[in-house]
């Protein structure tokens, strides 16, 4: 992977991420994938993927969205939540089952549990979103808030968890979680036949490790890239640091380049997408994106990525108000993160390359931001200003002759509420 270009120097042309491409480390694999598929099969949606609208007329290649925003508790996250209580000693589940997480991954973790009749626990961080804490506590679910963010939560939850030998999920370094997050991987081959490019936002690194692992084994040559906030830029961080930290045996399969993002994206000249001068100063800063606001990749996700990722890039704040207005004016609702895959190709256009499909991972978003993403898309006249931290200043937003005029597809829009949970289809893994 090329060293990511600073203010005062220009991108080099990229190369690929990885210069041989690896085994991904043990426990999760492609059967594995196909098995939490079998699982999941009565229990979550198919969510469907529509065209983006004038996005693919401006790129000049089909982009395709993933409405995983659509699925049941409004997030990706239900698929790796309840493959892992599924698969779990039925005596360590009958204790309760406990989470840490900043909303989406407790939803997911709440509808397993009632699913199966056991008590959850999940601690969040002070402060998360409060219609991601409404919902988890709708669905049963003990909250408990920790100050100290994403981290003091997953420790309070680990401690809790020995404390009572109950089933500790975590939110995305365990090969049950990731493998039903890789289940997307394979609804997209079936879905998008000619699929080239797959564009994922990152947090931990579940959801892209898990589509890594399927698209690998089944479609190597399709290129799997990951996009996080600027300001929260671990995981791309920790994917540029020396690959002898992994262990990892290697393989002889050919890597895939990335491309050279020089053309003109929404009437600006493309830079390829760059890490902040500081990551540890940004990462001390907050994100609109807070489902992919993480300080420390998962090991096993961060060894997944390094074998199998492209790359992962990162987008600035106000990317992820223009990828949720045009969303809006496309008729989705989606949260700031599960539109980072979008906000990177209005961004940088170039890192699309073929059909190309932007999974929109989540949508249940904040009310203060739902209510500013509303009337910015509604309004004739975008304004445009810089992102102000701290503040809910979108600035830089998509121009209204870019957005298409008619919504994304024909299809009625999902609601993203919580559903009752089923039954106990697919209740435990081979």
């Amino acid at each position: 992977m090329t060293a990511p270009a600073t203010d005062d120097e220009p991108a080099s042309t990229p190369t690929s991420t990885v210069s041989a491409r690896r085994d991904p480390p043990a426990g999760v694999s492609l059967p594995a994938i196909e098995s939490a598929a079998r699982v999941l099969s009565d229990v979550v949606r198919r969510t469907r993927v529509v065209r983006a609208g004038g996005l693919d007329a401006t790129l000049g290649l089909p982009v395709w969205l993933k409405c995983e925003h659509e699925q049941h508790t409004g997030s990706f996250k239900l698929r790796g939540a309840y493959h892992r209580v599924a698969c779990a000693d039925p005596d360590e589940r009958a204790r309760g089952v406990v989470a840490a997480s900043a909303g989406n991954h407790a939803q997911g973790v709440a509808y397993a549990a009632a699913a199966f009749g056991v008590p959850a626990t999940i601690f969040v961080p002070a402060g998360a979103n409060p219609v991601k804490i409404a919902r988890t506590r709708g669905l049963g679910a003990r909250v408990e808030q920790v100050p100290g963010g994403v981290e003091a939560a997953l420790a309070a939850a680990a401690e809790f968890a020995a404390a009572g030998g109950r089933l500790l999920v975590h939110p995305f370094d365990d090969p049950a979680v990731i493998a039903g997050q890789g289940t997307i991987g394979l609804e997209l081959l079936d879905q998008v036949p000619d699929l080239r490019t797959v564009v994922v936002g990152v947090g931990g690194g579940g959801l892209l490790s898990g589509i890594a692992v399927a698209l690998r084994a089944r479609r190597p040559e399709v290129r799997v890239i990951g996009v996080q906030s600027v300001l929260s830029p671990a995981f791309a961080a920790a994917l540029r640091q020396p690959t002898s930290r992994v262990d990892v045996p290697a393989v002889d399969v050919p890597a895939v380049d990335v491309p050279v993002l020089d053309v003109p994206v929404l009437g600006r000249s493309c830079r390829r997408p760059t890490l902040p001068r500081s990551p540890a100063s940004a990462m001390g800063r907050r994100t609109i994106a807070d489902g992919m606001a993480v300080r420390e990749p998962g090991r096993l996700t961060l060894a997944l990525a390094r074998s199998l990722v492209d790359d992962v890039v990162t987008v600035d704040e106000a990317a992820f108000w223009s990828a949720m207005v045009w969303l809006r004016r496309s008729g989705l609702v989606v949260e700031p993160a599960g539109a980072a895959p979008l906000a990177a190709l209005l961004r940088h256009g170039g890192l699309a390359r073929g059909s190309t499909v932007a999974v929109l991972s989540g949508g249940n978003i904040d009310p203060a931001v739902d209510a500013r993403v509303r009337a910015l898309a509604g309004s004739a006249q975008v304004p445009s200003a810089d992102p102000v931290e701290g503040d809910l200043v979108p600035g830089d937003l998509v121009s209204g002759d870019l957005v298409p005029s008619d919504p994304v597809s024909s299809d009625p829009v999902r609601t993203t509420g919580v559903a009752s949970p089923p039954g106990m289809a697919g209740s435990r893994c081979p």
